[in-house]
Formats: C-alpha cells, sequence, structure tokens
C-alpha cells in the first residue's frame, strides 16, 4: 500500500522562519567563519554591510523601512524583478502539483515547453539543452562546438568573461580570475572586433568556434556595428562556429530579446541564456543551438546522456522560465527596456560636458556603462593621480558608496581595476527610477568635483587599504 501523502505544516519540528528569526542576526559573523571570509570583511570596508528585510520589484527595505533602488538585480539576474508575482504563484503551482520529477527516465512536458516558448524567440535555432547556471551553459557550448567540428580550439575577447568554471576560464578575458588556475585549455584571445585578428587565428585550420558576448559585462563594451556579421560570415567560410554568450545581455536587457538581434543577419550557431530566465528562484541555464550540432552530439543511442546536468530540466526551474517568459511578454518589458534605457542613457550622457571626471556613457537598452577619466582642472588632477597610483578604480567605488549611503541606491562597480559604474536594473523600472538615479548621481558628482568633503575623506581610507593590501 502506498504511503499517505505528507500533512501540511512542519516536519521533524523544522521551522525555517525561526530559524531565521533566530540566527539571521549573525549573518555576517556566519559568513566570516564558514564561507568566503572576504566578502564580509570587504562589505564592512566600504560600508555595504546592510541588512535588508524584504525586497519586491526594483526594491530593497531595511529594518527602518528605507527603501533601497537595486540598480543591480543581483547582477542581472532579477530582470523581471524581485518576487515578480507570476513567477512566484507559478512556484507554488509546480511544487503543488507534486511532479514525477528528475526520474531521469521519461519526458516530462515542461522542458519542451520552455525549449518551445524560448526557440520562438530564436527562429534560426531549433533545440535546447537546459543545465543550471550561465557558466554551465558556456561550457555546453564549448563542447558541443568542439565535437560538432572536430577541433579543439575556441577563441574569445579580451576582456570577456564567460564564467569560472575551468573550461569557461579558459575562454575569460580578464587574467585576475585564471591566474594561479592553470594548466586551463589552449583558447586564443582577440580584441573585440578585430577582424583581422580573427582572420589569422581561423587559417589554422583548428578553430571550432568564437564565443562573444554582444556587449561585455567588464566594462560594457559593445561590439563594433557589422562586426557580428562579419564575423559570422568570417567563421562560416573556414567552417567554425559563432557561439553567442547572451547569459547577461539576453531576455531582453538590451532592449531586444537578444542583444546580438541589433545587428541585422547575425544567426549564432550556439546561444547560452541563464540569469534572468530563472526569474530570481530557481538557478537556470540554456544552450540553444542548430539541429545539425545536437545531432552530432547525441548521434546515436548509445550517446544518450554523453552530456547532461543531474538537475538539469527540473520542474521548479522550468516552470520559473516558462511564467519569466510570459511575463516578458504580458508586460512587455523588453520594450521598457529599450524606451527606459534610451531615457537614462541620455539623461546621464548629457552630464558628460558638465563634469569633467565623467568621460563617457554607453551601452543599449538597461546595460549601461558609466565611465570615470583623468580631469582636467589642475585642483581635480593631484587627487585622481594618487587614486590611480594606489589602485585604479577606486574613483568608480568612490562614487558607487555614497549612491548606497546618501542616496540608498546600489550599483556596481564593472570589474576590477576599471572606473567605469556598470547599470542593469530589474526591466520593470520606469521614469520615477530613472528621475531617483540621476538625481543621485548628479548630486554625487557635485560632491566630486567641489574638491572635498566625506567623499574624499572615503577616497584617502580607499587608498590606504590599497596600498595596505599590496
Amino acid at each position: 500500500m502506498a504511503d499517505k501523502p505528507l500533512a501540511d505544516g512542519p516536519v521533524n519540528g523544522f521551522e525555517l522562519a525561526a530559524l531565521l528569526a533566530e540566527r539571521g542576526a549573525e549573518r555576517y559573523d556566519l559568513h566570516a567563519r564558514h564561507l568566503n571570509h572576504q566578502l564580509p570583511r570587504m562589505l564592512h570596508t566600504i560600508g555595504f554591510d546592510k541588512v535588508y528585510e524584504r525586497a519586491e520589484g526594483a526594491y530593497f527595505w531595511d529594518a527602518d523601512g528605507d527603501d533601497y533602488l537595486d540598480m543591480l538585480a543581483g547582477f542581472g539576474v532579477m530582470g523581471v524583478g524581485r518576487h515578480h508575482p507570476v513567477v512566484r504563484k507559478a512556484l507554488h503551482d509546480v511544487l503543488d502539483a507534486s511532479l514525477a520529477d528528475l526520474t531521469r527516465f521519461d519526458c516530462q512536458p515542461l522542458p519542451g515547453l520552455l525549449a518551445e516558448k524560448l526557440l520562438a524567440h530564436s527562429p534560426h535555432l531549433d533545440r535546447v539543452f537546459f543545465g543550471n547556471s550561465g557558466t554551465e551553459a558556456v561550457e555546453t557550448a564549448l563542447k558541443f562546438a568542439r565535437y560538432a567540428t572536430g577541433r579543439p580550439r575556441i577563441l574569445y575577447c579580451t576582456h570577456a568573461f564567460h564564467g569560472l568554471t575551468t573550461g569557461a576560464l579558459s575562454v575569460n578575458g580578464e587574467s585576475g580570475f585564471r591566474d594561479g588556475f592553470a594548466p586551463l585549455l589552449p583558447d586564443t584571445a582577440i580584441p573585440l572586433g578585430d577582424l583581422d585578428a580573427l582572420a589569422r587565428e581561423l587559417a589554422h585550420g583548428d578553430v571550432a568556434g568564437l564565443v562573444v558576448e554582444p556587449i561585455q559585462g567588464k566594462g560594457v563594451h559593445e561590439s563594433p556595428p557589422g562586426f557580428l556579421r562579419a564575423a559570422q560570415e568570417l567563421l562560416h567560410r573556414h567552417k567554425a562556429l559563432l557561439i553567442a554568450d547572451e547569459v547577461q545581455t539576453g531576455l531582453g536587457r538590451t532592449g531586444d530579446f537578444y542583444a546580438y538581434q541589433h545587428e541585422d543577419g547575425v544567426e549564432p550557431d550556439l546561444v547560452c541564456v541563464a540569469k534572468a530566465l530563472s526569474g530570481g528562484y530557481v538557478p537556470v541555464g540554456a544552450t540553444l543551438g542548430k539541429d545539425w550540432i545536437f545531432k552530432k552530439v547525441y548521434s546515436s543511442m548509445d550517446r544518450v546522456l554523453v552530456h547532461s546536468a543531474s538537475f538539469g530540466s527540473n520542474a521548479q526551474a522550468m516552470a520559473a522560465g516558462l511564467a519569466v517568459l510570459s511575463v516578458l511578454e504580458d508586460e512587455q518589458l523588453v520594450a521598457n527596456a529599450r524606451v527606459t534605457g534610451e531615457q537614462l542613457r541620455s539623461r546621464l550622457a548629457a552630464l558628460v560636458d558638465r563634469y569633467e571626471l565623467l568621460h563617457d556613457v554607453r551601452g543599449r537598452g538597461l546595460m549601461i556603462g558609466i565611465e570615470f577619466g583623468r580631469p582636467s582642472s589642475l585642483k581635480l588632477r593631484g587627487r585622481w593621480a594618487a587614486l590611480q597610483v594606489a589602485r585604479k578604480g577606486l574613483f568608480a567605488q568612490m562614487v558607487v558608496v555614497p549612491l548606497l549611503q546618501k542616496h540608498r541606491i546600489l550599483t556596481q562597480v564593472s570589474g576590477d581595476h576599471l572606473e567605469v559604474i556598470k547599470l542593469i536594473p530589474p526591466l520593470v523600472v520606469g521614469e520615477r527610477e530613472v528621475e531617483r538615479f540621476v538625481g543621485a548621481f548628479t548630486a554625487v558628482m557635485d560632491e566630486a568635483h567641489s574638491g572635498g568633503g566625506l567623499m574624499w575623506d572615503f577616497g584617502k581610507t580607499l587608498v590606504k587599504q590599497a596600498v595596505a593590501g599590496r
């Protein structure tokens, strides 16, 4: 006789709410003792050691009820905002359904339905592999490209970021992430947009493909106009593949469903997505590809599990992904990213001539980079130089901190040793959030250009810490 279903309520006395109430205040100590001990140290140093009580949409709230505008979206994960009711309901529904999930030897409907929806936005692609993260989506693309072409080498772009597992790290263009983890795969970097460098590497005849972010997350650098189309033609001429890493740029972030769609005629052979597909709840990654590639990898029944993932295609992740795609369509968030992003970018770009420390504002949709540079006035040049000698990127950090401390806006420096702030807010932001950010940013720039005050005092602290840490 089958066991009866579990009764509602706590099992074996476990109460999550009670545990959080009892131990939640230990959050920073627990991390320091048991996880990455440098994380709480860093947060304490820059004053980011906040305690957030709840979140919704594009906002957090602390224990005092003060709101914080989220211009980071969990590094892009919270594309439809935090705790979207449609995604929440989908997850409650899938849990309540008690599906026979991950039996491994059946075909559940949800993965097929999510693949169908994703492919509807990618009409030149045919099949999907579901994994658990962006880096896993990239790993899948690297493996599939190598197997399908029979070639060992992948090309990538300098300053690229494709993940931190060993294969993805081999195509990571930032040395700071790679140092100390050799040996890596024998892959090769080319400058973003350099077709001559691409042609030279393809001439060796051992290249399986080029993996590229249409807009690089590190520094927010867009591929030059025409590069992706020309690179695709070169690659195909040499029987190599174009791999588009849309882990951060995909699902509407840049004002189109994919960032590569900004350029006519670009049809990558493999496309990687993740982050926003999760709805911020259940990790999920997807690698979309052409039929012939999948059929070559899975060429016989003997190879049916030659590439798989233990938690890939799980019901919770698939339900979250379906809900996210529904929200993107129903709330027209891709169009909102395009319109609101242009409003935000143009408002910030108008400040470049006003502030000598502000050098460039760039990006597409709701993926915007704000770059700082050497000032022209003698008064500020000395202060800037002192920061640069200590560690490049300190000025951008000086801007990020008062945005949080004084204006309750969460942002990030767009990579180590970069004087660039990246804005990647949830796609639900609108005119109110644009006004709030531009007003706060203007106030911070006014203080920076005054040459004194708490902001530059904090800069002195950062210089001392940078020098001490060498």
